[in-house]
This record gives structure tokens, C-alpha cells and sequence, in this order.
């Protein structure tokens, strides 16, 4: 098998899976990557303030059927831009399911010009007529079977 350099697309979204596998939340694993430039700026995942405990550990922690525990991959990637210094203005995320309705309006304020996607997941017409509004190009990303054989995680297991 002659091995090919994955497409930036499935690059920046295996990053973002990646990230989902240290979610905290019971409810659903999320993660996200913000890219500029091709360039990995910032990560996130869902899980609890920093401090506090977490939905895996205590249950999650519901109020009119959200978990108030959880900050969303969106935000927590969005919260270290901010902490670090790290301007987000015509970046783009790689989010592993489509934002809901208060993570694309903070994407939105916060510059981001293009949303990638992989699963749908409550998509809020409201929140796709913000995206539209904005001229935001939305792209929802695939990986396919043949992209996951690309990685030989073989290779990277001890002897």
C-alpha cells in the first residue's frame, strides 16, 4: 500500500476527535481545534471549570435538560485563545459535532470564518441562519475508512 499525506481537513478533525477522548461529560464526548494559517492554535474539549468536579467522577449536573457542569469544546478551545493571548479573528474550528446555538454565537463574536463539522448533531436553524448571516462557510467533514488506515497506530505500540 502506497501511503498518502491525509487531506488538511481530515488533519485538523482527527485532531479534534482526539481532543473528545478527554471530555469529562457523561452526555457526549466533544472536541475542537482551532486553526489559522494551517496552524493549530488552540484545543478543547467538554468538561467541567477547572477545579471543579466532573460529570464522569460526581453525574452530570442537569437543569432543564443540560448539564450546567459542562463548558462546551467550543468554548474551552475559545477560553484558551483567550487566556494565552491568541487572537481568533478569521480562524476557523474543527469541531467533532455541530455547535449548538450559544457556541456558534460566540464563535461568531469571536471572529471564526469557518465552522468544520463531522456529525450533525441538533443542528439549530437559528444558529444556521447566524452562520449564513455572517458569511461563514459551514463544511461538514468526512473520514472515511479509508483515511483512519492511513494511521498505523501499530507502529507507534512497543515490542
Amino acid at each position: 500500500m502506497t501511503k498518502h499525506r491525509i487531506p488538511w481537513d481530515q488533519y485538523f478533525m482527527l485532531q479534534a476527535v482526539l481532543l473528545s477522548t478527554r471530555g469529562t461529560c457523561n452526555r457526549l464526548s466533544v472536541g475542537a481545534t482551532i486553526v489559522r494559517d494551517k496552524r493549530i492554535i488552540a484545543g478543547g474539549y467538554n468538561g467541567s471549570v477547572a477545579g471543579d468536579e466532573h460529570c464522569i467522577d460526581v453525574g452530570c449536573y442537569m437543569r432543564d435538560g443540560h448539564c450546567l457542569r459542562t463548558i462546551h469544546a467550543e468554548m474551552n478551545a475559545i477560553s484558551q485563545c483567550a487566556k494565552f493571548g491568541e487572537s481568533t479573528d478569521g480562524s476557523e474550528i474543527y469541531v467533532t459535532d455541530f455547535p449548538c446555538l450559544p457556541c456558534t454565537k460566540v464563535l461568531l463574536q469571536a471572529g471564526i470564518k469557518k465552522i468544520n463539522y463531522l456529525r450533525n448533531y441538533h443542528n439549530d436553524e437559528y444558529a444556521l441562519s447566524l452562520i449564513k448571516q455572517n458569511n461563514v462557510e459551514l463544511n461538514q467533514v468526512i473520514l472515511d475508512e479509508e483515511t483512519i488506515k492511513q494511521i498505523e497506530f501499530s507502529s507507534y505500540l512497543p515490542k
